[in-house]
């Protein structure tokens, strides 16, 4: 398992600016390229496998609709890119990266196929779909008839963790997630997780709609969401949250700290994704694994197969894994 000073090594920066930024410390002034060589560092420090470079054997495009500044804040999507990158290093594949409404770029590349990160409206689709015939997508499915694509059961996700806080006694449970709409601005998007703790909740008879919060997937959303369920709710506030990412939860975990609200004594916290610094943060985070390096890698492979003639459209399911650290344990007055 890499250490913080593996991470140290492998960036260039001293091991206390490598805890600093992993634990998303407001107070540390260091530029967004050092932030982005500790976070990719602590991401492909997860890989086991190396690299073994092959003949180069064609040119494909990776469409990413987040910037290089929003992958600081939400490390899911730069996982899943390095998994690909990294896949088509196997390979030896080119790869040509490109981000949202920059189609014109590709025109004349010669691409064999696209991978596609993220989520896409309609209209930006069917503007991907002028440049090749062979697209992945990763993290949405637009139309599982006509495209492959790698995908997560959110609403499995959301289970598995709610049935988890039920078992060890939390009936008051609180969510903090996210909302995002198409970078096109076409409409807002529908989060499943959100969607998936309410459905949940209400089936148990316990869904409390002023425990819901909803900002961006950042760790400065967190912080700022707790902060004001702890305003709003003081001693009521639900024993448990549910976080709709690890970047989320880590600045919901601060917010807790600085209030002198004791985790997980007091407030059990589970967030998603197991990014690399989830296991680094104060208390370590309890998380949901989803494997991206295996998602972006999973995209590659099944790009190939469309490459090499595949005709028929798939969606592949990648599963996840409830882990429990030290943010979250079972009641010790839990009478059922």
């Amino acid at each position: 398992m890499a250490t913080i000073k593996d991470i140290a090594q492998k960036a260039g920066v001293s091991i206390a600016t490598v805890s600093r930024v992993l634990n998303y410390d407001a107070t540390l002034s260091v530029s967004d390229e050092t932030k982005k060589r500790i976070f990719e560092a602590a991401e492909e420090l997860e890989y086991k496998k190396k690299p073994v470079r092959k003949q180069e054997q064609g040119k494909i495009a990776l469409l990413q609709w987040y910037t290089e500044k929003e992958e600081l804040e939400d490390l899911y999507y730069m996982s899943i890119r390095l998994g690909v990158e990294n896949r088509c290093q196997d390979h030896g594949i080119q790869v040509i990266r490109f981000f949202q409404d920059h189609y014109e770029d590709l025109k004349n590349k010669d691409i064999q196929g696209l991978i596609a990160i993220g989520k896409f409206s309609a209209r930006q689709v069917d503007e991907l779909k002028n440049l090749t015939g062979n697209i992945v997508f990763v993290d949405c499915s637009p139309d599982d008839e006509q495209f492959d694509s790698i995908v997560i059961d959110f609403e499995k996700v959301v289970e598995n963790v709610l049935n988890y806080f039920w078992k060890i006694g939390h009936k008051q449970i609180g969510y903090i997630g996210g909302r995002e709409a198409f970078k096109d601005q076409s409409s807002e998007i529908e989060d499943p997780r959100e969607l998936a703790f309410k459905r949940y909740m209400a089936d148990k008879g316990t869904l409390n709609e002023k425990f819901i919060y909803n900002g961006t997937f950042s760790v400065d959303a967190g912080y700022a969401l707790m902060k004001q369920a702890i305003r709003e709710h003081g001693d009521d506030l639900p024993t448990a949250f549910f976080a709709g990412n690890d970047s989320i939860a880590v600045g919901a975990l601060r917010a807790l700290l600085e209030e002198g609200i004791a985790v997980p004594d007091r407030v059990n916290i589970v967030g998603v994704n197991d990014i690399s610094i989830a296991k680094y943060v104060f208390p370590a985070l309890s998380t949901v694994k989803i494997y991206t390096e295996l998602m972006g890698k999973t995209a590659v492979d099944t790009l190939l197969e469309r490459i090499e003639g595949r005709k028929t459209a798939k969606t592949i399911y990648i599963a996840t894994k409830l882990l429990i650290r030290d943010s979250s344990f079972q009641l010790e007055n839990d009478s059922e």
